[in-house]
């Protein structure tokens, strides 16, 4: 996968792979009528790490690395995450924002030379539920990541047996990488 080749894609699509002890994503490119379409990465979360840490490769042999994230603190509630490219040089960040994420999960997205886009749970009523009620920890949700007033990018998790969630990308301006990091770590560490 060529960085033209993913800069160029409008709509992904993130499928969790079902497997035990370990965390695995599939990113696909989707077609203009939302199916899905070639496998673009293939991410893994690191097994029992002091810091939270996922590596994204272009398939699942895991030889040729894309991007990856990883905690810059051991244990923190509002973390942060650095991203780095497939020589770990910094392509930008995001972080938890604790308090607001109380009632709605809010996150944070910084790309170098860009405004901070701000991402949150777009349903209010589902947040809670999702909260309180430990057997509805599985409602889909819906993301809105915001920058100067409009929607940057959204990523919806879907129904179904595995996590699904499509990314709609609505500024062409955003490092897909920084789209594709965030996206996995909706799932990979939205319980933390």
């Amino acid at each position: 996968m060529t960085i033209e080749i993913l800069q160029a894609q409008q709509q992904l699509i993130v499928r969790q792979r079902v497997r035990l002890m370990v965390n695995q994503y599939e990113v696909h490119a989707a077609t203009p009528d939302g199916q899905e379409a070639g496998l673009l990465a293939f991410a893994q979360q690191k097994r029992l790490a002091f810091k939270e840490q996922v590596t994204l490769y272009t398939d699942d042999t895991k030889q040729v690395p894309v991007l990856g994230f990883k905690a810059r603190q051991v244990i923190d509630l509002g973390a942060t995450y650095d991203v780095t490219d497939a020589v770990g040089a910094p392509i930008g960040l995001f972080r938890k924002k604790f308090g607001a994420s109380l009632l709605r999960s809010t996150w944070v997205l910084e790309q170098p030379g860009y405004a901070e886009l701000v991402g949150q749970e777009r349903n209010l009523f589902v947040a809670l539920c999702r909260r309180f009620v430990d057997y509805l920890s599985w409602l889909p949700y819906h993301f809105d990541f915001e920058i100067n007033g409009h929607v940057g990018f959204s990523v919806e998790r879907k129904w179904g047996f595995r996590d699904t969630y499509r990314v709609t990308i609505h500024d062409p301006n955003l490092d897909r990488r920084l789209v594709i990091a965030m996206a996995v770590a909706l799932d990979a560490l939205q319980a933390r």
